[in-house]
């Protein structure tokens, strides 16, 4: 597309003399077609390509770097991706720092362990220098999960663009998030209450095909499941003397930690459904999907690839982008340094 200057706007041709795209500033976009001006794009596919047309090559520069370097990347992005989305949407919140007045959602424990934090800052560092001031963090975050997942052998996921930054960042939000013993039920409240359900439960649990899972996360599954002072019965005999020699009784740090997925646990794949029908899962909420009679079969149809874990997982991610996305007038901001707000 050839720019040319019209009425103080730069503009480009689209698909003939009369149909143009036209910069309205910070990255919104107007579509005239003939003499009809349409809606403004605030939000979709390709929302970058006349404003920062390299922005997705740039992110994923930076995504290759760091995964050719360190394959847990992907598994780091996933969790910074969700964690995020599920505390007052996708607006990157979970990167700003804290302050004297504020404590930020990054300081809270389920935080600590976040990685990743550094590859964003590069990205964001690269796109500023280009296109200053148009690239959210929030679509940084985004798009660097979906090209990490590719790498890592999963599906290539559509996530439209143009989230803009959230202002707020809060410690206590974060109790919101589903936790690692949560039993089925809690974890579909909390799931119900962003918009997702059962399906989107069971898929997106099966973003622990990758990563590791800290022992203090499931050591009273190892030694006092529930107060009885015996290990869980539903783990695998040999995988808890396993886990027992990595971690020890009364481990009250983060410490050691093992693969969420004991088959291959650098790729996106159906390994973790497989696994956990097996009675290997390491998490508590892992192995409960497949005891309760609301998840068992969409466990059992995505091991044997009945319902392909490929789709189902994009969907449930696209669904996850999408919640609470600020766009265009309804908020936010694009911060310039992703951990501040400007």
């Amino acid at each position: 597309m050839l720019p040319q200057l019209m009425g103080g706007c730069m503009c480009y041709s689209v698909e003939s003399t009369t149909d143009w795209v036209a910069e309205t500033g910070a990255g919104v976009e107007l579509h005239v077609v003939g003499k009809k001006v349409l809606p403004p794009i605030t939000y979709g596919v390709g929302f970058y390509s006349s404003s920062c047309p390299n922005a997705e090559k740039i992110i994923a520069a930076a995504v290759i770097q760091k995964w050719t370097a360190d394959k847990t990347i992907t598994a780091g992005l996933l969790r910074m991706f969700f964690h995020d989305c599920f505390i007052r949407g996708c607006d990157a919140s979970i990167l700003i720092q804290s302050t004297p007045r504020n404590q930020a959602e990054l300081d809270a424990g389920p935080n600590l362990t976040i990685h990743g934090l550094d590859l964003i800052d590069t990205a964001k560092a690269a796109l500023e220098k280009a296109c200053p001031g148009v690239v959210s963090c929030a679509d940084i975050i985004a798009l660097a999960t979906r090209d990490a997942v590719v790498m890592s052998g999963g599906p290539f996921i559509a996530f439209p663009t143009g989230r803009r930054d959230g202002r707020v960042s809060r410690i206590l939000d974060v109790n919101n998030l589903p936790g690692p013993q949560d039993t089925v039920s809690d974890a579909l409240a909390a799931f119900s209450s962003i918009g997702l359900n059962i399906n989107d439960l069971v898929s997106l649990l099966g973003a622990h095909t990758v990563g590791v899972a800290h022992c203090v996360f499931f050591n009273d599954r190892l030694y006092d499941f529930q107060a009885t002072g015996l290990p869980d019965p539903t783990m695998d005999v040999a995988l808890l003397a396993s886990l027992r020699k990595v971690c020890p009784p009364n481990l009250d740090s983060f410490g050691n930690a093992v693969p969420l997925d004991q088959g291959t646990d650098f790729v996106v794949d159906a390994s973790y459904f497989t696994q956990i029908r097996m009675n290997h899962g390491i998490l508590q909420i892992d192995q409960e999907l497949t005891h309760d009679a609301r998840t068992v079969k969409l466990i059992r149809n995505i091991a044997r690839n009945f319902t392909p874990f490929g789709p189902s997982f994009a969907r449930s991610m696209l669904k996850l982008g999408n919640v609470g996305v600020l766009t265009g007038k309804k908020g936010g901001e694009i911060r310039r340094i992703c951990s501040k707000i400007n």
